[in-house]
């Protein structure tokens, strides 16, 4: 009962493993098919398991005799046992009738009494065992060939002979090759028995080694095949007595060319005679084989080698060398091992569903590459549509059906074997579906996208599941009229689209959908036809492609018109390639045929053809290969020698000519030579192509001939080598022993040579064919070097001064060497005073030729006039910068008197210098040239930028940074970008240009608590470099405000605005205070603005309308045009314009002036730049040049957004200022509210070339010091202009500058148009200045004087000018007891 439910829980385990198998085989189109190794089944369901089915016992090849019995071995194993059955040349035997074959019990195969004739061979051929279970399948073995013994026939017979005693004999005797194991030999009608000195050879053939008289006489070699005994004809080998003379070295059998399988033996036969008796060694690929250590090689009886057990290793080219002391011959064959069909992957066992497509999976090895057929259920798996091969050997089946199922073998076969292997595939059943609903079909199934070869199919989900998100598909398609279907799923739950691909152009396709939940597969859609799109027709290939050679270096290609030519076609593209390379060259012909010319002589070639119509190119032909016919060498052979060998004759030795000229099959060579003497008497003779050496014999002692030889080809003699001279000996000298030691030797030292002298061996009748002279230190053996028999000195080179070296002589020929004579000798040191040094270069010169080269030019006085360099010499430039300091010279040799220096930095100062060296001598450095490389625009953006806002002053900011890394060049001035969009277009930003090298800037009225972003671009004489990135600074939050448009008059450096709310001179609030100081305050502010109100009517009605004539003759500044920030629409001139382009500027001298503000214009860095000048009105005025802004309105001013559409789009003067009113801190009672109004200046050009500025006074200013040339002007009538000089206090003249600033002031003033006006200021902020010296100049032109005299007529006089200031001052003083109390 145990095992009972052991056996029920393993079933239930396997049901529930192959219900996940179908449910993953649904859903992932990978997972088509499940491997062995699992037993699924359905619930519910009988198992379906892999049933063991395979061979036991597998047939051989098998070689029989005619009338011999033979048994075919074959066992199948199988529960239940298989029926056996056996097939003869793919035949079923029918074994009932057959009185002469059997089938045995364990299925072998018996053949008794075979039968074999001329023309009646019923039992050879090949034979395979098949086997087959019922409702299994059935399985076929590896075929096995039986092979029958033909009548014994003698291909080659022995032959009568004779051999010396010790020496070797063969005697043939070859058969067919089946009856080769059936050959015996017999020796006086005796059977000879075989031992290590008598063997038989594989081919039949005796070999006899170290013949003695017991060897001779009567042979014969005799077949026995079964019937009736064949003989040989009966020969005697005599074995005659050992003349003691030497006999060529000969092969009685040379090794053959031979072909055998892994595991087999083989025999290389080598046999050779010769008086003295050869020996015999063996070489494979170089290297000598090792016979005697070896367990598989042999070196049996007379030199053959066996080898045992072959691998894949042995296979090479085998050497069989013959040596017998006196010369040496050699003979070689290939030997090829073959490997029978193994299987690396064997087929394994597949379940798979209806419609799925599955893969067999084959891979074979063997020697020669065995081919591969599929065999299902014991037939032929002919390749279709659904049964393919993949990858070479894998055996593909598309849309699986029930008929399907069944055993599939793959089957290897090549010609050494053949062996297969097999596998199971079964059809499952689908699960039945769980309880639930299914879901309904697929809703709208359309091909959205259909090609020549796929079709992209879409639908919608079922109406039964809307959503449809769980839901996965599968796609049902086949060919119209094809009962095989296929199946592809989607990749992923929820997709509701699939892309059959790889179908047939042109062919209908019925396709339908089927969606499948958690509980199965619903309904299927409705069939969907499709045809796909036809493909372009291409032209097939042309036909007859034939090849031929025209000439040596001519080929003619023709063909024909292509059969399927699928339309017009409009021309043919020839490729051609050489063999042995990889680069195919085309040629476009519009004919049928073409002739290439340009090739190379001899050479082959590979052609092919594509048609080309209006769709494109078509099929090309297979390869046709020609080679280009043969002509004369085109170059002499190589290495041409002379080997004298007696009085009479002389050795010739050469090479063939190399490979790429001998333009054909070489065919002999033709040697010429002559005595020296008689040039015209030439000898010719002729050799074959295959012989190099040439022995020329018959010729006169004691004389020279000159040798030269040329290669022929069938087309002819090609060019002969040089001359070449040799001399036969006077006498013939002795040449079997070794010369004796030469007679004398001497040596010569040198520093690092020595010279070698010696006399040849007094015994002058042994042949001396050269001399060796070895040497080197403390031994002769070092290095050896060999001279001509004629030589009676040599210098030994290169050697090393101050060294003892041993020196040996030795005379040589082709015995050997002789006895060395032995010398040494000790070089020379090395004294030799160093070389007199060369004159340095002259006239360097560095001539720039841009921003990164210099070209470097000097002459050399060691040179003749014309400068030529003759000899070896050459120039040495180096140069280096000083920044940094510590810069290494870089260097570079020239071999002419100029040398392009490149790479260089940009606006560089580099020195140069030259030296001249020839050989070991050199000159000093030349003097230096110096050359500065030309500017470069900026490469890298001002860095270090940084926005912080000024004390005090919430709408003003302060912009610092640093000098770009890559300057490339004298900065010459920056431009800052702002804007609150940091991805607006670059011309939509504000644009503030700042001139000259000054690393900081002020900006003015920006609008409180809003983000800026800032960029900034330096500029040199080239131009404009890179902008920084972007910097963000969000202005401070307001913390209070006075009245809009009005300005508080200047008040005293130690004033602090006591309004609550107000800005402290840090930019903080101040403690809040009480309202009625406040309501004070506020009262004290009203007095006093009426009262500056008052004084400015008083003073515009008292102006003369003639002051405004006279003001249209303003003066022209300098700068020429400014940049206009307002809208030229929103400037409406007042009646009277004003022209003014200069501006009066008077110093108040010695009276304490808040801090100037500055512009973006440069200004001067000391008191040096600024020079004051003596006027007409006895005042020490300064003058500079007057930088306008244009009319800007409150609303466009109020906001960076007004600004941004104020680009400078035009300049022109601007001719009045309107009326301000500014809030001045002023130290001192000697100063006067500023009025807005601009007179025009005397112009006066600065010395130090100081460019123009405007100067006002900047509002709530809180640093003290001495004040600066300053327009000083006040709230005016709109039709007057004027201005008033401030009375100078006491003290010295010095200033505490700001700032460089831009102010964007947005006032108003009532019934009239608002303006700004751009002031700047002289110095840096913090920066103390020196006392400012004042001088009287020459007096200005007389137009300018008179232009100002003009203007002073309708001043007011300085006494009017004080009794204001001094009621002004009274308020002031009232303003600050409030303050203070």
């Amino acid at each position: 009962m145990a095992a009972e439910r052991g056996v029920w829980r393993l079933l239930s385990t396997s049901s529930f493993w192959l219900y996940c198998l179908l449910l993953l085989g649904r859903r992932a189109p990978g997972a088509a098919a499940a491997r062995s190794g699992s037993s699924p089944q359905s619930p519910g369901a009988s198992i379906r398991t892999f049933t063991p089915f395979y061979f036991l016992v597998e047939p051989v090849d098998t070689l029989s005799v005619r009338g011999s019995s033979v048994i075919l071995n074959c066992s199948a194993y199988s529960e239940p046992s298989p029926k056996i059955e056996w097939k003869k040349d793919g035949t079923f035997l029918n074994l009932v009738s057959d009185d002469r074959r059997q089938l045995l019990p364990d299925g072998s195969l018996f053949i008794s009494n075979v039968v074999h004739s001329k023309h009646n061979k019923p039992d050879e051929g090949y034979y395979q065992c098949v086997a087959t279970v019922e409702s299994l399948g059935t399985i076929v073995s590896r075929t096995a060939k039986l092979t029958v013994a033909s009548l014994p026939r003698f291909t080659s017979q022995p032959e009568p002979s004779s051999v010396y005693a010790g020496n070797n004999a063969i005697l043939n005797c070859e058969v067919n090759a089946d009856l080769v194991p059936f050959v015996r030999w017999e020796q006086n009608r005796q059977p000879l028995l075989l031992d290590d000195r008598v063997i038989k050879l594989p081919s039949g053939m005796l070999v006899i080694s170290n013949a003695t008289e017991g060897d001779g006489g009567l042979y014969r070699c005799i077949v026995e095949s079964g019937g009736p005994p064949k003989y040989s004809d009966e020969v005697e080998l005599k074995v005659l007595p050992d003349p003691e003379v030497t006999s060529d070295l000969v092969f009685l059998k040379q090794p053959s060319p031979l072909v055998r399988v892994i595991g087999q033996d083989v025999v290389l036969p080598c046999v050779a005679s010769g008086l003295p008796t050869p020996t015999i060694k063996w070489m494979k690929n170089e290297e000598v084989l090792d016979t005697e250590s070896s367990e598989r090689l042999v070196l049996l009886a007379g030199g053959s080698l066996e080898i045992s057990d072959v691998t894949e290793d042995d296979a090479g080219t085998y050497f069989c060398i013959a040596d017998n002391g006196n010369e040496t011959i050699e003979a070689q064959a290939e030997f090829t091992v073959q490997a029978q069909p193994e299987f690396l992957k064997q087929p394994t066992n597949i379940y798979a569903h209806e419609s799925m497509d599955i893969v067999f999976e084959c891979e074979v090895t063997g020697k020669p590459t065995p081919t591969v057929k599929w065999v299902k259920n014991g037939d032929m798996v002919i390749p279709s549509d659904y049964f393919k091969i993949v990858k070479e050997h894998n055996l593909q089946v598309l849309g699986l059906v029930k008929s399907d199922e069944g055993f599939y073998q793959c089957i290897a076969e090549n010609d050494v074997g053949n062996a297969q292997a097999g596998a199971q595939l079964i059809i499952l059943e689908h699960a039945p579906a769980t309880t639930g609903p299914l879901p309904s079909a697929p809703r709208d199934v359309v091909a959205s996208l259909v090609s020549t070869r796929f079709i992209k199919l879409t639908w919608r989900t079922p109406a039964s599941d809307p959503h449809g998100d769980n839901l996965t598909y599968s796609v049902f398609y086949t060919k119209e009229g094809i009962a095989r279907e296929r199946v592809e799923n989607t990749s992923r739950p929820g997709e509701m689209q699939v892309t059959i691909q790889n179908l047939m152009p042109a062919t209908v396709y019925i396709f339908r959908v089927m969606a499948q939940n958690k509980h199965g597969s619903g309904e299927s859609s409705a069939p969907l036809r499709v045809e796909t799109q036809p493909e372009v027709q291409l032209p097939g290939p042309a036909p007859n492609l034939r090849a031929y050679a025209a000439s040596p270096t001519s080929i003619t290609v023709t063909w024909e018109t292509p059969v399927s030519g699928n339309g017009e076609i409009q021309n043919y593209k020839l490729y051609y390639m050489e063999k042995g390379t990889d680069k195919e060259q085309d040629v476009d012909v519009s004919s049928l045929s073409y002739t290439i010319n340009g090739l190379k002589k001899y050479t082959e070639y590979s052609f092919r053809v594509v048609a080309y119509n209006k769709h494109g190119p078509g099929v090309s032909t297979p390869d046709v290969a020609v080679r280009t016919l043969s002509d004369v060498p085109s170059a002499a052979p190589q290495n041409l020698s002379l080997e004298v060998r007696n009085s009479k004759s002389i050795m010739i030795h050469w090479q063939p000519p190399a490979p790429a000229t001998q333009n054909g099959q070489i065919t002999g060579y033709k040697i010429r030579y002559r005595k020296a003497s008689r040039k015209s008497d030439v000898t010719e003779t002729l050799v074959s192509g295959t012989q190099l050496s040439q022995l020329i014999e018959g010729l006169d002692r004691g004389t020279e001939y000159n040798f030269r030889v040329a290669a022929l080809t069938i087309n002819g003699t090609g060019p002969a080598t040089d001359w070449l001279s040799a001399e036969t000996f006077e006498s013939d000298l002795d040449e079997t022993r070794v010369p004796e030691v030469p007679s004398s030797l001497h040596v010569r030292p040198l520093v690092t040579s020595i010279v070698v002298s010696w006399t040849p061996p007094e015994n002058q009748n042994i042949v001396v064919r050269g001399y060796a002279i070895g040497y080197g230190i403390g031994s002769p053996h070092a290095q050896t070097i060999k001279v001509d028999y004629k030589q009676r000195y040599y210098t030994i080179e290169n050697l090393d001064p101050s060294s003892h070296y041993v020196i040996t002589l030795k005379a040589f020929n082709n015995v050997g060497e002789g006895i060395p004579l032995y010398e040494s000798a000790v070089t020379r040191p090395h004294t030799v005073p160093d070389p007199t040094p060369m004159m340095p270069p002259v006239g360097v010169q560095a001539s720039i030729l841009s921003h990164d080269t210099i070209r470097i030019t000097w002459a050399d006085n060691s040179l003749p006039k014309h400068q030529k360099i003759t000899d070896s010499r050459y120039y040495t430039v180096r140069w280096k910068t000083n920044i940094p300091a510590n810069t290494k010279y870089k260097n570079a040799n020239a071999t002419t008197l100029s040398y392009l220096v490149t790479g260089l930095k940009p606006n560089t100062l580099y020195e140069f210098s030259v030296m001249v060296t020839k050989g070991r001598r050199s000159s000093t450095w030349s003097m230096t040239a110096h050359g500065t490389t030309f500017e470069l625009v900026p490469t890298s953006p001002p860095k270090d930028v940084t926005v912080v806002s000024k004390e005090g002053k919430p709408k003003t900011i302060i912009v610092n940074w640093q000098p770009p890394s890559e300057a490339n060049g004298k900065i010459t001035g920056y431009i800052i970008y702002y804007s609150t969009d940091v991805n607006a277009e670059i011309h939509d930003w504000v644009i503030e240009p700042v001139v000259g090298n000054r690393l900081t800037h002020q900006i003015q009225e920006l609008t409180l608590d809003t983000p800026y972003y800032f960029k900034i671009q330096a500029r040199n004489s080239k131009g404009m470099g890179p902008m920084s990135e972007a910097v963000q600074f969000r202005t401070p939050k307001a913390s209070g405000s006075g009245g809009k448009g009005s300005r508080l008059p200047d008040l005293g450096s130690d004033y602090k605005p006591p309004m609550s709310g107000s800005n402290s001179p840090h930019g903080s609030p101040t403690s809040p205070l009480d309202s009625n100081m406040l309501l004070v305050i506020i009262v004290s502010v009203g007095v006093i603005t009426i009262v500056v109100v008052v004084i400015i009517a008083v003073f515009c009605t008292r102006r003369t309308t003639s002051h405004q004539k006279k003001k249209r003759a303003a003066c022209k500044s300098v700068n020429g045009s400014h940049k206009y920030k307002g809208n030229s629409k929103d400037v409406k001139p007042p009646d009277l314009w004003i022209h003014h382009e200069r501006l009066e500027l008077k110093p108040i001298d010695k009276s304490p002036d808040p801090n100037p503000i500055m512009t973006d214009t440069p200004i001067p860095r000391n008191s040096q730049d600024i020079t004051p000048v003596d006027n007409s009105m006895d005042s020490n005025i300064h003058q500079r040049r007057n930088s306008y802004r244009g009319h800007e309105s409150e609303d466009s001013m109020s906001t960076l957004a007004g600004r941004r559409g104020m680009r400078p789009k035009m300049m022109m003067p601007f001719d009045s200022q309107p009326p301000q009113q500014s809030v001045r801190n002023t130290p001192s009672t000697d100063t006067m509210p500023a009025s807005s109004s601009q007179t025009c200046c005397t112009d006066h050009q600065d010395p130090e070339g100081a460019t123009s500025s405007s100067y006002l006074a900047s509002s709530q200013e809180e640093d003290s010091g001495q004040s600066l040339p300053t327009a000083h002007v006040r709230p005016s009538h709109p039709l007057k202009s004027f201005a008033v000089p401030a009375i100078p206090p006491p003290g010295p003249p010095t200033y505490d500058p700001a700032l460089p600033s831009t102010p964007l002031l947005s006032q108003q003033a009532l019934n009239h148009h608002i303006h700004s006006v751009k002031t700047a200021s002289i110095g840096t902020l913090g920066r103390s200045r020196p006392p400012m010296p004042v001088v009287v100049p020459s007096a200005p032109e007389v137009q300018e004087t008179t232009r100002m005299l003009e203007d002073s007529e309708s001043s007011y006089e300085p006494d009017e000018l004080t009794k204001e200031m001094a009621h002004l001052e009274g308020l002031m003083k009232d303003l600050n007891a409030i303050t203070t109390a």
